[in-house]
């Protein structure tokens, strides 16, 4: 069955150019698809025009009859009184208003009832149980656990979260409407690895159709099964996973390039042919005649276009040359914030050519941790020690420039203190080029900003190299060319990230901030993954808490046979009423139309668990007593 089908969809912002040209795909039921494409392909825009957000110019939309669909990408507007809690208990709203009928029934039926009103309280009551309103609760829960929502978060106002913590809430949200069709939009930005994961294994049980706009590779990877590249306004297919998508497109780039340059070599053949023949053709009008039908055949032949390479960064660190082994040493460093610790009793020592991922969940310090290596934060306690010759550069998440009203151009040459040729070449290594030298800071996306940033430290020589989530606002070919980069550089290196494609790729040294301490795994991310799963799996069953030795006291007096007698009558007791209370379910279930019988039924069975909530709490009291006596 195809859920989602586009055929030969144009939309446009300029009248000359189509964002969106004659695009046409299908989506089956239950797929998960990635859409690729460059910043400006058009991948947030086709899902507002599905979504209805913005409307198209030509083609056809179709959404298979009955499919709720949801988007992560904008965020609602909420009152400015919602708490979180509203936010999420908006996504029950059906089952909110199913609640609220049935409470206004039962005040009617408390004064009168009839039929009418009971076939509509049957009726609603099943809607509710079979829409899972008696698990509301537990699905908020644990979607919140698995997001990292805390109970403290859901209490606070909506509007006072961050823009990352609003994303989250609003993924939460999404998730528990119980949609058909996710429509996901970077939904890994603002996610620790350990919410990545889960929202991961969400997607995989996830049993309806995913299209997913992501700049994550190990996400696209775990999730994807089919990619739908946007370029050019139309569609490329690849049936695969991110992996296969890369492998794929480069044999599809050199296979057109192989034809093309086959079909250029008989074109320039067939020319020489031509014209030789058409020199001899002079006093030989059938030579000539040859010679014309050959060149119409050539102008018949449909030509390859040459197919395009992807740009890359051509770049390189003007790295300082490094004296010693000793990079930076951390001696028994620590960090509060009034009764909170972030970390303490840290001993750290970093060398020359270490790479070293920082990983950790959001909120527990890592950045702070950053501030105080850079001078920004001073510690609680303990000491750091940089190395002889040591030089570091750091590049923010959130990137500011002093005077973002300059043209890319001015912030390099005011900056740099570099003639306007040097400027240009630089900034036309990163892809500014043209017109684009131009424009000012301001006006550039978060990821030009970090390319820019970047642009301007790979000119100062350094060999300690500090970066805080390099690749968040990034695009994929974006974070390949920083990758690039990163890969001629020889120096030290310590970078928080999320983006486990990078961690991958360039840790060789694992931090890990947890529970207010940092572990150091002296290996890469695969390895280090394979010891957190093997010692998950390892970790035996809690055991029972052993209490405290305490100072020896006087034990009441008088054994604990009598205890255990009341004990032993209390559980007697306790099972028989638990037995007096499941037998009023039947009971009930077979007078659901008499509601005079049914109301008393209801009370009899409300007073009957009083009864045995009592006896769990004297049973609670005698076993505490028994325990303290042995």
């Amino acid at each position: 069955m195809i859920d989602i089908s586009v055929k030969n969809l144009v939309k446009s912002y300029d009248v000359d150019v189509n964002l969106i040209d004659g695009l046409s795909f299908d989506i089956q039921e239950g797929e998960r698809v990635a859409i690729l494409g460059r910043n400006g392909a058009g991948k947030s825009t086709l899902f507002k025009i599905l979504t209805g957000e913005i409307d198209y110019d030509t083609g056809e939309i179709n959404i298979a009859p009955g499919k709720r669909m949801g988007l992560i990408s904008q965020i609602p507007h909420y009152p400015p009184e919602y708490t979180v809690e509203d936010v999420l208990r908006s996504a029950f709203r059906d089952l909110q208003n199913i609640k609220k009928k049935l409470r206004a029934l039962e005040e009617q039926m408390a004064q009168q009832t009839s039929p009418e009103i009971l076939r509509q309280y049957d009726d609603l009551s099943n809607r509710f149980t079979a829409g899972g309103g008696y698990e509301m609760d537990v699905e908020a829960d644990k979607t919140c656990n698995g997001l990292g929502i805390p109970s403290d978060m859901r209490e606070r106002l909506f509007c006072e979260l961050s823009g990352g913590e609003k994303t989250r809430v609003n993924l939460a949200r999404l998730l528990l409407e119980k949609t058909d069709i996710l429509l996901l939009d970077e939904p890994t930005n603002h996610l620790d690895l350990k919410s990545v994961e889960w929202l991961e294994d969400y997607i995989l049980r996830f049993k309806g159709t995913v299209l997913a706009i992501s700049h994550d590779r190990y996400f696209l990877d775990r999730v994807i099964d089919r990619v739908i590249e946007l370029r050019g306004g139309r569609a490329e297919f690849y049936s695969g996973n991110y992996s296969f998508y890369v492998e794929e497109k480069q044999a599809r780039y050199e296979l057109q390039l192989k034809q093309y340059e086959q079909e250029q070599a008989k074109l320039k053949q067939l020319g020489y042919t031509v014209e030789r023949m058409k020199g001899w053709g002079i006093n030989n009008r059938s030579m000539y005649r040859r010679a014309m039908s050959i060149q119409h055949r050539m102008e018949r032949i449909e030509k390859t276009e040459r197919p395009q390479k992807e740009q890359t960064l051509s770049v390189r660190f003007a790295e300082k040359s490094f004296h010693g082994d000793e990079v930076l040493k951390i001696k028994d460093l620590s960090k509060k914030f009034g009764d909170r610790t972030l970390f303490s009793n840290v001993d750290l020592l970093i060398e020359g050519g270490q790479r070293i991922a920082f990983l950790g969940d959001n909120g527990t310090g890592k950045s702070t941790f950053l501030k105080i290596i850079l001078g920004e934060e001073p510690p609680t306690t303990g000491r750091l020690r940089f190395g002889p010759s040591v030089k570091w550069a750091y590049l923010p998440q959130i990137i500011h420039f002093a005077h973002p009203e300059r043209s890319l151009l001015d912030t390099m040459l005011y900056e740099k203190n570099c003639t306007t040729q040097m400027a240009r070449d630089r900034l036309g290594s990163f892809m500014f080029r043209g017109e684009d030298v131009f424009k000012p800071v301001s006006s550039l996306s978060g990821g030009e900003q970090s390319r820019l940033r970047l642009c301007m430290l790979m000119d100062e020589k350094i060999n300690l190299l500090i970066l805080d989530e390099p690749t968040n606002h990034l695009d994929i070919a974006s974070r390949e060319w920083i990758e690039a980069a990163l890969e001629e550089y020889e120096g030290t290196l310590l970078f928080v990230s999320h983006d486990r494609y990078f961690v991958d790729r360039f840790a060789t040294r694992i931090w890990e901030l947890k529970d207010g301490s940092i572990r150091d795994f002296p290996c890469g991310y695969q390895k280090y993954r394979s010891i957190c799963e093997h010692e998950q799996q390892a970790k035996p069953a809690p055991a029972p808490t052993v209490p405290e030795k305490k100072e020896s006291r006087e034990k009441p007096k008088g054994g604990t046979k009598n205890l255990d007698k009341q004990i032993a009558r209390l559980e007697r007791e306790i099972e028989k009423q638990e037995e007096a209370v499941a037998a009023f379910d039947p009971q009930i279930a077979a007078t659901a139309s008499d509601y005079q019988e049914l109301a008393r039924l209801m009370e009899e069975k409300q007073h009957a668990e009083e009864q045995l909530a009592t006896l769990y709490d004297q049973w609670e009291t005698l076993s505490a007593q028994l325990e303290e006596r042995s």
